[in-house]
C-alpha cells in the first residue's frame, strides 16, 4: 500500500515532531519565563485547582521553565524523557485548571492533546536523531572498548586481591 514503506522514516518523523513541538513550547514559554514574578504568581495560581495554594510564584516559575526549557530540551533531543515528564505535568495542571473553571472543551483540549503527546514521547523516546541517542551510543562505544581491552571492573578488583 501507499504508507507501507514509511516505517523507515520513523526517526525522521520523531525529529520533525520534537523540533516542531519543542519550538512551539519555547515560544509559549518565553513570555512566561521573562514575565517576572507577577506572571509566575498568576501561573502558579492554577495549582489551587488541586488544593495547592502556597508559593504560587515558585510553582509558576517552574511551569514557565518547564515550557521554555522543556521545549528547548525537546527540540535538541536532550534529556527528552525528563523534559516530557515536566511538560506532561504542566499540561495536566493547565487542563485541570481550565476544567475546574468550567471552560468548554475547545479551551482545554489543547492542553489535553499536548499531555497525550508528551506521555507518548516518554514511552517512545527521542529517536536516533537526538543528543540523547548520540550520548547513549558514545557511552556504549566506550563501554565496549573497555570490555574489549579487558578492563572490566570485576577483573581489576580480582587482580587487586592477588
Amino acid at each position: 500500500m501507499l504508507f507501507r514503506g514509511l516505517g523507515k522514516y520513523r526517526d525522521s518523523g520523531l525529529l520533525i515532531l520534537r523540533v516542531g513541538i519543542g519550538l512551539m513550547f519555547m515560544v509559549h514559554g518565553f513570555p512566561k519565563v521573562f514575565g517576572g514574578p507577577e506572571k509566575w504568581v498568576w501561573l502558579g495560581g492554577a495549582l489551587t485547582t488541586f488544593g495547592i495554594d502556597f508559593a504560587p510564584g515558585f510553582w509558576g516559575f517552574l511551569a514557565a521553565i518547564s515550557q521554555f526549557g522543556g521545549g528547548a530540551l525537546l527540540l535538541l533531543g536532550l534529556l527528552t524523557r525528563p523534559a516530557c515528564f515536566f511538560l506532561l505535568a504542566t499540561m495536566i495542571v493547565a487542563a485541570g485548571m481550565q476544567i475546574g473553571n468550567g471552560d468548554p472543551f475547545v479551551k482545554y483540549s489543547h492542553a489535553m492533546e499536548a499531555a497525550i503527546l508528551f506521555l507518548s514521547l516518554i514511552l517512545i523516546g527521542p529517536g536516533k536523531y537526538s543528543l540523547d541517542e548520540r550520548i547513549t551510543c558514545r557511552r556504549e562505544a566506550l563501554g565496549s572498548r573497555e570490555t574489549a581491552q579487558g578492563a572490566t571492573p570485576n577483573k581489576s578488583m580480582d587482580s587487586d586481591k592477588q
